[in-house]
């Protein structure tokens, strides 16, 4: 703690801060084996970043409940024995702090202005109630051990986020991978709908103008074919002025032409074996 206002806030410092990171960075690298390194966080703010420490840093990492006996009892299928114990919060994870000073383990500790510092060997004071600040620290540390093993260089920024320490709400993750499966199909709907498939492989001939005279004839665009040519009209018949004639069946038959009359005045009878004269007796 730098100093404490009057109402009562606490202030850090942080170039204390930076040169406690140095010292547990120092402190990590010069374990060997990196897996005999714990990381634990029983705090749900630290347990992403407790993580990603681990799989960057090839340390052991103990997110959630700390099982009781870990470090002390040898009879339990989660028994270990690690060289370095680095812990989020002491006040949380009492236990493993408690058992560590039992079998003689260095601890470093995330520390608070309210944290106790009993047992803890070195003590980084920082805020770490708030989620981006313990993700914050989780991430330096990280970054600065990767430094001193040689892994990445000083002089070129890591390329590794610090957002990706930070902790996120379960529930905010799922809304976002259910929105992340519904852009795809509706991008897949979007594209079939201007789609168009071409029959015969050739290419498809562009749309006529609009037609404003259906009379003319069109010329009509065929796949692989000739237009046939258009039939010629056909002239409708011509109707007679007198209603009264009987309807022609046959068209192509000749008229027959009409009796003349005789000098007498008397009609040629069409019967077989009747005489000319129309007078009886």
């Amino acid at each position: 703690c730098f100093k404490r206002r009057p109402d009562g806030i606490h202030l850090i410092n942080l170039k204390k801060t930076w040169e406690k990171l140095l010292l547990a960075a120092r402190a990590i690298v010069a374990i060997e084996n990196p897996a005999e390194v714990c990381a634990i966080s029983s705090r749900p703010y630290g347990q992403r970043a407790v993580l990603k420490f681990a799989s960057f840093t090839g340390a052991t990492p103990i997110a959630g409940r700390f099982t009781p006996g870990t470090f002390t009892n040898q009879i339990q299928a989660a028994f270990r024995e690690p060289r370095l114990l680095v812990v989020c919060d002491p006040r949380a994870d009492h236990q493993p702090v408690t058992e560590a000073s039992y079998v003689n383990l260095p601890v470093i500790a995330f520390c608070n202005t309210d944290a106790t510092l009993r047992y803890v060997d070195i003590a980084i004071p920082c805020n770490n109630k708030s989620q981006h600040s313990i993700g914050l620290m989780w991430w330096m540390l990280t970054r600065e051990v990767l430094r001193m093993r040689g892994s990445i260089l000083r002089d070129i920024p890591w390329e590794i986020m610090v957002d990706l320490f930070f902790y996120r709400d379960p529930e905010e993750t799922e809304k976002e991978e259910q929105a992340q499966q519904v852009a795809p199909e509706r991008a897949v709907k979007e594209v079939a709908e201007y789609t168009t498939e071409q029959w015969g492989g050739g290419d498809v001939a562009t749309a006529t103008a609009e037609v404003t005279d259906w009379s003319a004839t069109a010329e009509v665009s065929t796949f692989g074919a000739a237009a046939p040519a258009a039939a010629a009209p056909v002239a409708a018949p011509v109707a007679t002025e007198d209603w009264s004639a009987a309807p022609v069946e046959d068209w192509s038959a000749t008229t027959p032409a009409a009796p003349a009359a005789s000098a007498t005045g008397t009609t040629t009878t069409t019967e077989w074996g009747a005489g000319t004269d129309t007078t009886w007796g």
